[in-house]
């Protein structure tokens, strides 16, 4: 069964962590009767329920939401993943008049609503194992100088710290022979209408929201982060998983080690997010176009 946007107002709302962005969201859906639909790569896992600031219960009271903490943190959680449970949610038939909003800050997860997703090659078991292990013994900066010689094209586009896109690339081109990049060309069937979609990002002052993310993450510190990073840490999960680099994992778990004290772990991890903010805000600017509202808080 295809999807039908026809029946219902579509929302999206792009913007950087410790934006805003859920208020809004649940604003609208009181004021549509709507429901919120996670778009944010980390809000998908379980266990982290304050460290990924999912929303807490007053916010699931007040809307009903979907592809919240769904996934096991066991799992590599992927973007083709999120689309195939983002086209379940649209298929329902008790959701078929309602607004949908979808909410988050994972930009490649807006792109694929919009513009469907590449087709991508099969990765035989033993190709993806051994990069995997390859990242684990070599670390991501020796795996991109890997991938410069095998892809020059994707590594460009490639942070040398980005492990796990790296671990992609060079998946792909061994499976296939062709790069990413020309897999990537290739697109697949929107899900959402972009010309008939509202499609806001909001975009804050950089002062204000580097304020909110450090009081954020010591709200976390104080009300729980801890114990989830503890919980998480008790499933002996492999450290290249997503959840596990989930900002402020390695941090408390070093607190967890006694090698950093509270404090000192609460500073680099609201360093580590505010660096992620601003490449989010980067993305947004550079790829979401003059048809998305512009909100510019406070």
């Amino acid at each position: 069964m295809g999807v039908d946007v026809t029946k219902r107002q579509i929302i999206l709302i792009a913007g950087p962590t410790a934006s805003g962005k859920s208020a809004l969201a649940l604003r609208l859906a009181d004021e549509t009767g709507g429901v919120i639909v996670n778009t944010d790569s980390m809000q998908v896992y379980d266990v982290l329920n304050l460290l990924t600031a999912r929303p807490g219960p007053d916010d699931l009271t007040a809307a009903p939401h979907y592809l919240y903490g769904h996934v096991s943190p066991s799992i590599a959680y992927s973007t083709g993943r999120w689309l195939t449970d983002a086209e379940e949610v649209l298929n329902r038939s008790e959701l078929a008049e309602k607004t949908m909003i979808f909410v988050g800050g994972t930009g490649l997860y807006f792109r694929a609503l919009l513009g469907g997703l590449s087709a991508m090659p099969d990765i035989p078991a033993d190709i993806r194992t051994y990069w995997r292990q390859q990242d684990a013994e070599l670390g991501a900066e020796k795996l991109h100088a890997i991938l410069n010689e095998k892809d020059p094209v994707a590594a460009s586009a490639l942070r040398p710290t980005d492990s796990q896109r790296i671990i992609r690339a060079l998946e792909v081109i061994d499976a296939s022979g062709r790069s990413i990049i020309e897999w990537q060309k290739a697109t697949g069937r929107a899900l959402v209408d972009a010309e008939a979609a509202r499609k806001i990002v909001i975009e804050p002052d950089r002062k204000w929201l580097g304020a909110c993310i450090a009081s954020r993450f010591e709200a976390m510190m104080k009300t729980g982060a801890i114990d989830e990073v503890k919980s998480l840490l008790s499933l002996g999960l492999p450290s290249e998983l997503p959840a596990m680099r989930a900002i402020g994992v390695r941090e408390i778990a070093e607190v967890l080690a006694d090698r950093l004290g509270v404090e000192e772990a609460g500073e680099l991890a609201t360093i580590a997010t505010r660096q992620y903010a601003k490449r989010q805000m980067t993305w947004f600017r550079n790829q979401l176009g003059d048809d998305w509202e512009r909100l510019y808080y406070p």
